[in-house]
């Protein structure tokens, strides 16, 4: 059976040729900026069996409704979250979307760890005078002095997959870690995080013992000298304790005038009314983002202060932005390979035709 597949954005050549290969009709809306919503519903109301999408795409109830008249299949979703998709109306509709966990995994706590390092040492600035043929000479403090990440604490904020990846890297770095998660405290994974500390002291690798263990939000924020955030982004009455500017001006205050900040989770988790406050009357040292409220970042944010520019470090989602990771073929290794294996399983309706065993489809509870 030859099935239509629209694909708002080129994933990758090798990953798309896995569904020509096939014999399927796909067609791929070429270009940087996403389709406009008005050409999403066309291809859905044309009858496509797949619609392959991105962050950029608002998937609502009208996209949902146009494609259960037409017989939408699955809607495959290139990226770990989807607060682009409407959950509710996907299982009102029956229609199964996937997205692309655990691929990303290490490649996004690599990056916040960078990034951490980026707004400590004050790599940017440096960089800037070089190009700008400001550097002079030598000193010990002039022209930009930073801060050590070896040595120091980090608190991590939800250790899911990718916080416990973070861990193991602060680790390496003979960091004190404290670990802090709303929902599950992973107590074997900090025995084990302890065992590979207490060996490395042992062996004479770092001169002391570090620290890897739980303890309250309240109590990370005011020890560590950075603060790594790895939560979901949940709004209000849709957890106990929701996410959505977790950190305001009260969480703000807490952290030492000498630590960093950094999101590579969500942007709407951070206040960033009270991030750019916190960071002009020097509540805390810096701050390092990958991603924010708004994307990409409006004009008039405050985070676009120029007397912000020496504290804090913006980049434009590229987290995941990692070759092998963007567009390795394999979905064990690439999310366009998990995209298009999640199209593959529900068209060839592997693991029975049945939703819920299918692995990356997100919305199970409405099958």
């Amino acid at each position: 059976m030859t099935f239509r597949i629209f694909a708002t954005c080129n994933i990758g050549d090798e990953a798309l040729e896995r569904l020509r290969q096939k014999g399927w009709q796909l067609e791929v809306y070429d270009s940087i900026e996403p389709p406009p919503k008005a050409l999403v519903l066309e291809k859905v109301r044309s009858g496509v069996d797949a619609l392959i999408t991105t962050l950029r795409d608002k998937i609502d109830e009208e996209v949902f409704a146009a494609g259960s008249a037409s017989g939408l299949k699955v809607v495959a979703q290139m990226a770990v979250g989807f607060d682009n998709i409407d959950r509710a109306a996907a299982g009102k509709h029956e229609i199964p979307f996937s997205n692309t966990a655990d691929v990303l995994t290490d490649a996004t706590a690599e990056w916040a760890f960078l990034i951490l390092g980026c707004a400590a040492r004050k790599s940017w600035p440096a960089e800037r005078m070089v190009r700008d043929q400001t550097w002079t000479t030598w000193h010990p403090w002039h022209p930009w002095l930073g801060d050590e990440v070896s040595g120091k604490t980090v608190a991590v904020i939800g250790t899911g997959r990718i916080g416990k990846s973070f861990v193991k890297k602060a680790v390496g770095f003979d960091m004190d870690v404290l670990c802090y998660d709303p929902y599950f405290l992973d107590q074997k994974f900090v025995e084990s995080m302890r065992r590979v500390t207490s060996v490395r002291h042992q062996e004479g690798l770092v001169k002391r013992l570090q620290q890897v263990e739980y303890v309250g939000f309240e109590e990370a924020l005011r020890r560590a000298d950075f603060v790594t955030l790895h939560v979901n982004l949940t709004g209000p009455g849709e957890a106990e304790e929701p996410t959505f500017h977790l950190m305001d001006e009260r969480r703000f205050e807490m952290m030492k005038p000498t630590a960093y900040l950094v999101n590579t989770s969500r942007g709407p988790v951070v206040d960033e009314q009270a991030l750019a406050k916190a960071l002009l009357e020097g509540w805390i040292a810096g701050a390092a983002l990958d991603v924010f409220e708004k994307e990409p970042l409006p004009a008039d944010s405050p985070l676009r202060d120029p007397r912000l520019d020496l504290k804090l470090r913006l980049f434009p989602h590229v987290a995941s932005a990692a070759r092998a990771t963007r567009l390795s073929p394999d979905p064990d290794v690439g999310m366009a390979g998990r995209t298009v294996q999640a199209v593959i399983d529900v068209l060839e309706k592997r693991y029975e035709g049945d939703p819920k065993k299918m692995p990356y489809i997100v919305n199970k509870e409405a099958f």
